[in-house]
């Protein structure tokens, strides 16, 4: 029997709250919105974990920035302190090493850091999925039944659709949905939010294009002060009522 499991919910034992940040199309922001909402809520506060589960590509240690090297370990390993935010990433262990993972692959993989990750007691840990409906996703439903989602989606035609394959599959098991979130707004759109009412599930807010964002990457000062940023610190009421907000 894989012992693993039963060392997940001893990790994960100090969160109060799971939140895994969906895009089920690539290209919708995704990451930047956890990124951002884990700094959020640490500017708010709160004790907050991010932990990147997009194995292949993963770009949250880019966003916030710092974290190079292995992690430290003291029986299990410690998350990087970043702006605040106890972030996790196999960036760490990989570098910039292509790493390819069939799904048995990922499924040991998300096992593997979930165990071995020293989570402490945290207000939130938001989790980065990879886009998609594949096996990380499904993992983190059948391992972590609390998790609530927060989806990601544009205007496009193209994510409206993924989306609401994502809705639907959410709906169908039983997950709980805290809402959707629109990224790169733009001015009379109204897709994304008549696909929450289709659904049932609060637009928790909009996230305008900023051209300004990506020359903010790896800067906490900089990246506090982009409209992606404001756009996601007024979105936290919504999202984790209570606390001060940035």
């Amino acid at each position: 029997m894989d012992p693993r499991p039963a060392s997940i919910e001893d990790r994960l034992r100090g969160v109060s709250r799971l939140i895994g940040v969906a895009g089920s199309k690539g290209g919708v922001g995704k990451s930047v919105v956890a990124a951002n909402l884990a700094l959020a809520l640490a500017r708010s506060g709160r004790s907050v974990g991010l932990f990147d589960l997009d194995f292949t590509s993963p770009t949250d240690h880019m966003i916030l920035g710092g974290g190079e090297g292995l992690p430290t370990e003291t029986f299990g390993v410690d998350p990087y302190v970043v702006a605040g935010v106890h972030m996790m990433s196999a960036a760490f262990f990989i570098g910039d090493a292509a790493t390819p993972l069939r799904g048995e692959d990922v499924t040991n993989a998300l096992l593997e850091l979930l165990a071995i990750t020293r989570w402490g007691d945290l207000d939130v840990l938001v989790l980065d999925l990879p886009p998609g409906l594949g096996d990380a996703t499904l993992d983190v439903i059948r391992l972590l039944p609390r998790v609530e989602f927060l989806l990601v989606g544009t205007a496009s035609a193209l994510a409206i659709g993924s989306v609401r394959r994502a809705l639907a599959l959410l709906t169908e098991l039983s997950v709980a949905v805290l809402g959707v979130v629109e990224n790169m707004r733009r001015e009379g759109d109204a897709a994304v939010q008549a696909l929450a009412a289709e659904y049932g599930v609060p637009l928790l807010g909009a996230v305008p294009f900023d051209p300004d964002l990506e020359a903010a990457f790896g800067d906490e000062q900089r990246l506090t002060a982009t409209r992606v940023f404001a756009a996601v610190t007024g979105m936290l009421g919504s999202i984790v009522p209570g606390g001060k907000e940035a």
